[in-house]
């Protein structure tokens, strides 16, 4: 078999390039189709982001659930479902964007509730095998932080594309146009397409466990691991409150640059920011988790993008530039958090299997993205909620002063918080360490072995 390297970095970072074509477009400019291009009320479509990612959240657990009942193919176990599933995932993202002119405000609320419901379900028949694939690619924990930061550049490469481009191609003197989100759905669609067939085409899963050997799962031994299992319980906490978080600022700030700062084309500096900021640390990540390990490197980097949005809030009278400026400095806190996360999940899996011998990664897996999920309901219901309760109007060419000062305290404030809660828990509940990390890594390998090494 081939061995771990550059293809399967590059293979894997197309998945996550192909995933986030949709997944940035959906977070940054949906909400806004919803209430300028359908005119929705903000509040119907807050309750649409809840019920539509709990109901993700337990599709994800169900998949989760049945890609581990599944034996492994000649192909892999994980990644013939990426290839299966991505065409009517593509499809059902192209026919969110579609906008009938003249239809009742009942049916748009309608249409959005079937397109949005059924792509997230779908979304979930792709996603979940291709993050657990990660732990069954390479064993090395360092090389499993390679593959997340990886990935995060392919996510953070769609978001450039998404929020570079996004601003230029949707909005017209400052107005959202139909036409062109349906355009913007439908290049970008393909784009996923090639990605996912890039992604199967590249990897390659190494870790194959003995069907005939390994204890079948049973929902005890699993649930009994799960609640012993402190570092997922909290890393669990940890990524649902940091998901508020992303969602959140992705859905305010275009209300922020759009009403706030009176520019919609700002988005696209924004986006060039969040994205660079990635960028820059990527290539010194795998180095400062070898050295610092990931929890240690990860409370840091929360707790500075807790403090610039502190000051933010505390500086209401910036300019879209100097706000910019603060705001690529709280960009390169998160995008450290962003490149390492999906590396915490690999190290949970393992805690999962030494706990319990059960190799269950579809299922841990399924289990973080719901939590994901649940951040994704929480903050869509939030932020809709938030913008609703400062009284933003999308019939009113200029906001009130109470409301343009409303989305500014939600913008900045709030994530500010989020960020700090974060940090505590990161820091003070959440157990593997960078000591514990590597001797869990040197345990289960003698586990594994059969040489019965004590945890």
């Amino acid at each position: 078999m081939r061995k771990f390297g550059t293809r399967d970095k590059f293979g894997y970072l197309f998945g996550d390039f192909g995933n986030d074509f949709f997944f940035m477009l959906v977070l940054a400019f949906l909400m806004v189709f919803y209430t300028d291009v359908m005119h929705l009320d903000p509040a119907a479509v807050g309750g649409l982001f809840v019920v539509a990612r709990l109901w993700d959240a337990f599709a994800d657990m169900a998949w989760g659930r049945f890609i581990d009942t599944r034996k492994t193919g000649k192909n892999g176990k994980f990644r013939p479902w990426i290839l299966r599933m991505s065409f009517p995932l593509v499809i059902t993202g192209v026919l969110m964007f579609v906008y009938i002119p003249g239809m009742s405000d009942g049916f748009y609320l309608a249409y959005a509730y079937v397109t949005y419901i059924v792509w997230g379900t779908l979304y979930s028949t792709v996603n979940i095998p291709y993050g657990s694939m990660a732990s069954v690619m390479t064993a090395d924990p360092v090389e499993r932080t390679a593959l997340s930061t990886w990935r995060t550049v392919g996510s953070q490469l769609a978001g450039l594309v998404i929020n570079v481009l996004g601003p230029i191609i949707l909005f017209v003197d400052n107005k959202a146009v139909p036409s062109r989100f349906f355009m913007a759905a439908l290049i970008f669609g393909l784009l996923a397409i090639a990605c996912y067939i890039a992604c199967y085409k590249m990897t390659t899963e190494r870790i194959v466990v003995d069907e005939t050997a390994k204890p079948k799962p049973q929902k005890g031994a699993t649930i009994k691991g799960l609640v012993k299992n402190k570092p997922l319980i909290f890393f669990l906490a940890a990524s649902l409150t940091f998901m508020v978080n992303l969602m959140l600022i992705g859905a305010v700030n275009v209300y922020l640059f759009k009403d706030y700062f009176g520019t919609a084309t700002a988005l696209s500096i924004v986006g060039l920011v969040q994205s660079g900021a990635a960028f820059v640390m990527a290539p010194f990540i795998q180095k400062l988790v070898k050295k610092f390990g990931k929890k240690e490197l990860v409370s840091v980097s929360v707790l500075v993008a807790g403090l610039v949005y502190l000051a933010l809030y505390l500086l209401p009278h910036l300019n879209v530039t100097q706000f910019i400026v603060l705001f690529a400095i709280a960009m390169l806190g998160m995008g450290v958090f962003s490149l390492v996360i999906w590396a915490f999940v690999s190290d949970i899996i393992d805690y999962h299997e030494y706990l319990t011998g059960l190799r269950e990664d579809g299922t841990i897996y399924a289990i973080y993205s719901m939590a994901r999920k649940i951040g994704q309901a929480v903050a869509g219901g939030v932020g809709a909620a938030a913008i609703a309760a400062v009284g933003y109007n999308s019939t009113l060419e200029v906001q009130t002063a109470e409301t343009l000062s409303g989305i500014h305290m939600v913008g900045t404030l709030i994530p500010a918080l989020i960020f700090l809660a974060v940090f505590i828990i990161i820091t003070f509940l959440y157990p593997l360490n960078k000591k514990r990390t590597d001797k869990l890594a040197a345990d289960l390998a003698a586990k594994r072995n059969g040489d019965g090494s004590a945890a």
